[in-house]
């Protein structure tokens, strides 16, 4: 669910395509702020609110769809200020870490997670080539 005020623009069809490492012949479409006029904190929104329940994305591929492949740190700041009702522990790093500044430390992050369904490894990892989403230009697809 897209927060109030917040326009989903990932239903769109506007932007450039990437290709879905784990799914060879699939692709994605990028969204830049360049060519949406959406700012980049907006794109990270809107996505963010449609990774499905037990799925998980990467800071570096939000980073990359929201057109700006070099800004998973960014991605990383707008998540630990962004709108509180967004699933942010949805996202982890690109080896599947946990986030050590989630509100409430990672163990309350594993708990969302977990209750999902997703399990959480005693390093404070999940599996995540099994777990990662991509958008589909559909809505509601995985």
């Amino acid at each position: 669910m897209v927060p109030e005020g917040h326009e989903n623009i990932w239903t769109g069809s506007a932007g450039n395509l990437l290709a879905d490492p784990l799914h060879p012949g699939r692709e994605c479409v990028i969204m830049s702020p360049m060519d949406t006029g959406i700012s980049f904190n907006e794109l990270v929104y809107g996505l963010v609110a449609r990774i499905p329940a037990g799925r998980v994305m990467t800071y570096g591929q939000i980073a990359a769809l929201c057109g700006s492949p070099r800004a998973a740190r960014i991605v990383g700041g707008i998540a630990h200020f962004g709108p509180e009702e967004l699933p942010w522990y949805r996202v982890v790093n690109k080896q599947g870490g946990l986030a050590g500044a989630f509100p409430g430390g990672l163990s309350a992050q594993a708990q969302l997670l977990e209750a999902e369904g997703v399990s959480v490894r005693a390093d404070n990892a999940v599996e995540v080539d099994a777990l990662m989403w991509w958008p589909d230009e559909r809505e509601g697809e995985s």
